[in-house]
């Protein structure tokens, strides 16, 4: 893998990626959604890998989709499968966030198995207020973890909250001053690639089969419903601009 979109290490079984567009607040564009679908990749096929540790550079963990270009089907394809992608992998994962994680980026989140944040970490699902719908198997995760009222509530008010907030609402692990996110991160993750390959892998399986039972059923539904907005978006620009045209 070459792209400059991710920093890749790999350290005593734990593969770090590191999200890597600061100057966008590692908003998702399509380049960086296939190269980390390169890096899960790895992560299933070698041995060494025990544990994918996801990160940020800079002043976030993600804003979401990069919406300086306008949304394709490619877009919610790969940004589905990355979220697919990270819960089915057989090995535990572990999101370190801090500052702004919005969007998709909060939803590839709570697709990692646990997930430690800083005390700057804040979060935001703006995607009701702007016209379009949820990705990443939102729609199963935010109402295991939170519960369905609180889901419904956070999905379609788009209302910012802090880490403390979130760990309170069962979407965080543990909350942790911004100067010890690397080293509690690194330490969580030394303790889950400490554990068998065998024994992570099963108790993910089932807990996840159980859990989050209708995972995939989610991204099916978000990907209908994600396409029928975008249609009724196309449609409702056609009429206007056919509006326009009658009008002079």
């Amino acid at each position: 893998m070459t792209s400059s979109r991710l920093l890749v290490d790999a350290r005593d079984g734990i593969l770090t990626v590191t999200l890597n567009r600061p100057d966008k607040l590692n908003a998702i564009d399509n380049e960086l959604a296939r190269s980390l679908l390169e890096v899960i990749d790895r992560a299933a096929q070698e041995e060494s890998v025990r544990v994918l540790m996801v990160r940020g550079a800079g002043k976030a963990f993600c804003a979401g989709r990069d919406i300086t270009h306008p949304a394709t089907e490619e877009d919610l394809v790969l940004v589905q499968a990355v979220a697919k992608g990270l819960v089915s992998l057989a090995k535990p994962v572990v999101a370190s966030v801090h500052g702004w994680t919005v969007g998709a980026g909060l939803e590839w989140m709570l697709n990692a198995d646990l997930v430690i944040a800083a005390e700057s970490a804040r979060f935001r699902l703006p995607e009701a207020s702007i016209g379009v719908f949820v990705t990443g198997g939102l729609t199963a995760t935010l109402p295991a973890y939170a519960g369905l009222a609180r889901a419904k509530a956070l999905m379609l008010l788009g209302e910012e909250f802090s880490s403390t907030q979130a760990q309170a609402w069962g979407l965080v692990w543990q909350v942790v001053p911004d100067a010890d996110l690397e080293s509690t991160s690194r330490r969580i993750g030394a303790h889950l690639a400490s554990l068998g390959t065998e024994v992570a892998s099963q108790f993910k399986r089932v807990l996840n089969e159980v859990g989050l039972s209708r995972f995939d059923r989610a991204i099916e539904l978000e990907n209908e419903a994600q396409r029928a907005l975008q249609e009724g978006s196309n449609h409702g620009r056609a009429l206007r601009a056919a509006t326009a045209r009658d009008g002079e």
